[in-house]
């Protein structure tokens, strides 16, 4: 399964985003550090759901860490938009 497809899989189990907005970047960073050649390692997510009204921004970022699980380590980098 493709990373992008993992992530959303596991965004929408944990979360029940209202909206959610999964993009490869890998391509853009081709030859940087954290490349692997695997074209799978730099994401960008927007991600919506009420489960985030009461957290504050980092508290976000942690919820979100945490259900991607071992993802983190296999992505070199993750842009977040949560709301």
């Amino acid at each position: 399964m493709a990373v992008s497809d993992e992530i959303t899989q596991r965004l929408t189990q944990a979360f029940q985003p209202t909206e959610l907005e999964v993009v490869n970047d890998s391509h853009r960073h081709a030859g940087h550090a954290g490349d692997d050649g695997s074209g799978e390692s730099h994401f960008r997510v927007k991600i919506r759901a009420a489960a985030f009204a009461q957290m504050g921004r980092v508290e976000r970022h942690r919820a979100v860490q945490k259900a991607l699980g071992d993802l983190n380590t296999r992505i070199h980098a993750l842009a977040l938009d949560i709301g």
